[in-house]
């Protein structure tokens, strides 16, 4: 290994090894007149990806990667028909929906933690939780990696999981231009175009575009149009630029409820679940403080409760409780990014990235409709509204009480830069690889929220006078919704949110790779950023919140600190290596929360993880499969002293502390192989156990982390036949993906032991391309297996039901 390494870096011009490839830091590229050619010496002479960029900005061979990384190449993002991000879920061990999503954007987290999305490298949108957020398209991904555990020093600000990287289409100096559609089942449909070549010698273009339409599983639509264009610029042997472009706008319907647990307390009946009471069990308020129901209404109670209740959601087939009221997440993103790259010597590197990005989105929600049926809260049962609906003296056991209705404006618009100094050279027999690098970024937030209710919110001033009185009708089944009629404007909305929030954040780094005698290979990183959070509250209603009403001056915090990844990998020969990997990161503690300004902010959120890997190659480099032991956490989390009181204790009692965290342990699997020309697997599995362990005064403390399951599993086989006498091998692919149940926990309403079951689901496919064509048919869901995809707030959001697309794809 060594000596291929001194043999690539004695080339010089004619062969030189690009600073992450994968990530667009490519090499510079030469059309073939050209009298000397600059290649990228990248692993891609195999089918199953063997190098990676993402851990290290270096074209580094994953068998000496001192962390966790996994590749999702385009033969398989192809295979499995995948338009967007979350489709891709299934191939990668411990990335998975995060609970309480409320159907906006991907929410997608990395061992239970937060997950940072970025585009070859640079930001992509992420941190927004359930306000606002875009769900990715793959539409000009080429393929999708990976790197879990967090990344400060290369990546800038991040998330604690780690980084969910999307590879762009570039422009090449080979022609190659196709046109593609597809028709699926709920009148979808799509038309595409990609098209890529030399303009002249020095510069090449692409442009991507695609239109595509869906009414949607459950009427949950889709409607997006998207573009992108590229140029890439050839201004030297050594040199060159690309100036790329996108613009996506899109309509995504959002379910925020999808199914939801009825909320039955069995605590509060001895125990009982709600298939063991018995009417006579749901007794009455003897404080007469709670609703009072007759012993005919306390029948019909019982008479309409399953065995589900209080546990799991309750089903009602393809409906849901989206409003006609609600609108679809309308986003628009426009984004500009310049890339440099420059071999400033053979051996010395630059690659800079210039980024501005626009993110803009609104819509309407449902963020509350709750069937209350029986709970005896902090001592009283069924205290209004946290009970059964009656109207008139009469029961509605389905209704839906204290909904709200949320509309956002929301408009993030983001600068980045990225410069990235490598140096290779050799020193007493080591080969090294030094990497200098420095990262600007700058985000600004405008963000407003306006709500309505139903009659539960009433909001009375000090003198007890009612000021606003929700007027949103009650849905007296959710099974078969009574809808408000009208838009969302005429019913009283409340200005609830009002404010502008800026992020800054810069930092240096040095990380250092050496490639030693004896198969041990060294990656030691240490950087420095500086955050700085701004906010600026605007004003709301002062119906909403008299003590927030007014305007305040922008506030303003900032912390600094250093991180670090400290990794060592082990080759006792080439088909076998491990590893173990330490890594701190850090974050702004909210990207969407106010600030005080006077001191009493807290310092930023950290993370650490510890990873112990095994790695393993076989049949001449066509499989790669790894074994991960792993331990991560966000650290640092800010929860309330409960010996605390306001204007009574002394300077020397904490307000907070800030030692709460939220951990996950586990272990993962994860293979890639192409088995002889006939063959390829994709296989996968996590267990993890993701705790809450933030607030310990809390009942929910030390608690599984919602809609994270222990255990997901899945695995893509394909074959390619040769049947019926064609002139080309009939591919033929078999999926199945498993996820145990996950936690919908939630004290708070009542339903401590609420979960969303389990399932399994098997897909296929079957392809075949002729010359220039290509047609593909993927049909999911085989068995038509009923299952919730995700954990929502207090429910579950209904997988679709079986169903099938057909794609068409011809080659200019």
């Amino acid at each position: 290994m060594k000596q291929m390494r001194l043999s690539a870096v004695a080339l010089g011009c004619a062969v030189s090894l690009s600073v992450a490839a994968e990530q667009n830091y490519s090499s510079i590229e030469q059309p073939a007149s050209a009298d000397v050619e600059r290649i990228t010496v990248y692993g891609r002479q195999n089918r199953v990806v063997m190098n990676s960029g993402l851990a290290t900005k270096s074209d580094m061979s994953l068998m000496e990667t001192p962390a966790a990384v996994v590749i999702v190449d385009e033969e398989l993002i192809n295979t499995q028909g995948a338009t967007e991000l979350q489709e891709l879920l299934r191939n990668i061990s411990g990335v998975t929906q995060a609970g309480n999503n409320y159907g906006i954007g991907d929410n997608i987290v990395i061992r239970g933690l937060g997950a940072n999305y970025t585009y070859d490298g640079m930001y992509g949108g992420a941190g927004l939780g359930n306000s606002f957020n875009p769900t990715r398209s793959l539409t000009n991904v080429e393929s999708v990696e990976v790197l879990k555990g967090p990344a400060t020093g290369l990546y800038g600000m991040g998330s604690a999981g780690g980084v969910i990287n999307l590879i762009e289409k570039k422009p090449t100096f080979n022609d190659k231009h196709e046109v593609t559609a597809e028709l699926g089942q709920w009148d979808s449909y799509s038309l595409g175009f990609d098209s890529t070549a030399a303009i002249n010698d020095q510069v090449a273009y692409r442009l991507v575009a695609k239109h595509a339409r869906s009414d949607g599983y459950r009427e949950i639509g889709t409607d997006r149009d998207e573009a992108y264009g590229s140029l890439k610029f050839l201004l030297s042997d050594d040199q060159d630029l690309m100036l790329s472009a996108a613009y996506i706008k899109d309509a995504i319907a959002v379910d925020s409820i999808g199914h939801p647990i009825r909320i039955y307390n069995a605590a509060s009946v001895g125990g009982k679940s709600a298939g063991e009471v018995s009417w006579q069990d749901l007794v009455n308020d003897a404080s007469s403080a709670g609703l009072q129901l007759s012993d005919e209404q306390r029948q019909q109670l019982a008479e309409s409760l399953s065995a589900s209740d209080g546990l799991t959601p309750y089903a009602f087939g393809e409906a849901g409780i989206i409003s006609p009221m609600a609108k679809d997440n309308e986003g628009e993103e426009l984004r500009f990014k310049l890339t440099h790259n420059i071999f400033l010597a053979d051996n010395l590197f630059l690659n800079q990235q210039l980024q501005y990005r626009d993110y803009q989105s609104g819509f309407a929600r449902q963020t509350g409709a709750y069937n209350y049926v029986y709970w005896n809260r902090k001592g009283v049962i069924n205290s209004d509204p946290r009970a059964p609906l009656v109207v008139d003296d009469r029961l509605y056991p389905f209704a839906a009480r204290r909904q709200e209705y949320r509309q956002v404006q929301a408009d993030e618009t983001s600068w980045q830069y990225f410069a990235d100094l490598r140096y290779d050279f050799s020193f007493a027999g080591i080969d090294n690889e030094l990497l200098v690098n420095a990262n600007f970024e700058d985000r600004n937030i405008r963000f407003k929220q306006y709500s309505i209710y139903d009659a539960d919110k009433v909001i009375k001033n000090k003198a007890g006078e009612v000021i606003y009185q929700g007027q949103l009708p009650y849905i007296f089944d959710i099974r078969s919704p009574n809808w408000a009629e009208g838009q969302f404007e005429d019913y009283d909305p409340l200005m609830t949110s009002n404010y502008n929030k800026k992020v800054q954040a810069w930092g240096v780094g040095l990380q250092h790779v050496g490639y030693f005698d004896f198969g041990i290979t060294t990656r030691v990183g240490i950087a420095f950023n500086d955050i700085t959070q701004r906010y600026q509250h605007y004003g709301v209603d002062a119906r909403y919140s008299a003590s927030r009403a007014q305007p305040t001056p922008e506030a303003d915090t900032s912390d600094d600190g250093v991180t670090y990844n400290l990794g060592v990998t082990y080759m006792p020969n080439d088909d076998w290596s491990f590893f173990i990997n330490h890594a701190k990161g850090r974050t702004a503690y909210s990207i969407l929360g106010s600030l005080k300004g006077d001191g009493a902010d807290r310092e930023d959120s950290e993370s650490i993880s510890n990873d112990f890997g095994v790695r393993f190659k076989a049949f001449d480099d066509q499989l790669l499969a790894s074994i991960v032991v792993f331990e991560s956490s966000r650290t640092n989390l800010q929860y309330n002293n409960k010996d605390y009181e306001a204007g009574v204790s002394g300077p020397e009692v904490a307000q907070y502390y800030y030692d709460g965290s939220e951990e996950t342990k586990g272990v993962e699997l994860d293979l890639n192989a192409h088995l002889g020309e006939r063959w390829s697997i994709n296989v996968n599995g996590v267990y993890q156990d993701a705790r809450d362990k933030q607030d310990p005064n809390k009942s929910s403390f030390d608690t599984r982390q919602k809609g994270v399951p222990y255990v997901t599993a899945s695995t893509w086989v394909t074959y390619d036949a040769d049947w019926f006498k064609l002139p080309s091998p009939l591919s033929v692919s078999l999926g199945a993906k498993y996820v145990d149940e996950r936690s919908t926990h939630s004290s708070s309403f009542g339903i401590p032991d609420g979960y969303v079951p389990s399932y399994t689901v098997m897909d296929a496919a079957i392809s075949y391309q002729a010359d220039n064509w290509r047609v593909q048919l993927n049909l999911n869901n085989l068995l038509d297996e009923a299952y919730y995809e995700k954990a929502m707030f207090l429910g579950g959001m209904p997988g679709a039901e079986r169903n099938a697309k057909l794609s068409l794809s011809y080659r200019l």
